[in-house]
């Protein structure tokens, strides 16, 4: 073998070795950079894709939920707006209920009063038409005793007229008739005419 004489060759043979080391390993080092790169990009874009559709879903509800609230929001408004209305007529509302309440207690004090009345007037009539009963049954009889005894005869004349004849009054001619007319004038007065025949 030949020897070596430079002393120079090892330096030169190890920075060479050196450099070529460093080579290869930058080389080695930027194709794993590269492959781990590229494949930390993809994995980036497709995270940050999911990302951005989560965001865009996220954003698409949190609008659904704002136009929601807002619905809301305006539906609350109008339902305020028509209660303060209510709460505005509600006092006339209940004065009006009121004024009918106290009305109906009138009226039913009224329909008891009137059936209080009614009781009595019931009542008087009951014994009124009983007292007028008794007395036509007194009427009759004394018309039956003066239809026998003085051969009484009534007869209506004329509308308002009413004539009464009387015989059996004079015992010496019982044929004889007497007549009484009675009628009642416009003023309601009794007006009568004695008659001898």
């Amino acid at each position: 073998m030949a020897s070596i004489k430079d002393l120079d060759v090892g330096e030169k043979f190890s920075s060479k070795l050196e450099e070529i080391r460093t080579k290869l390993l930058s080389q080695a080092m930027g194709e794993m950079l590269t492959e781990s790169t590229v494949e930390f990009c993809q994995a980036h874009k497709q995270y940050m894709k999911s990302v951005l559709d989560t965001c865009s879903k996220k954003c698409r509800e949190d609008e659904t939920m704002f136009e929601t609230i807002q619905g809301y929001t305006d539906e609350l408004k109008r339902l305020s707006s028509s209660m303060k209305e209510t709460n505005r007529e509600q006092p006339e509302i209940l004065g009006s209920i009121q004024d009918k309440e106290s009305h109906k207690e009138l009226l039913i004090q009224k329909i008891e009063k009137l059936k209080q009345e009614q009781i009595k007037n019931r009542e008087l009539i009951q014994s009124q038409n009983k007292a007028n009963k008794d007395r036509l049954k007194n009427l009759n009889r004394v018309k039956e005793i003066f239809q026998e005894r003085l051969s009484l005869e009534i007869r209506k004349i004329q509308g308002e007229k009413l004539q009464f004849i009387f015989r059996n009054i004079n015992h010496k001619n019982p044929q004889n008739a007497y007549t009484f007319l009675l009628r009642i004038n416009e003023d309601g007065e009794y007006r009568s005419k004695f008659f001898f025949y």
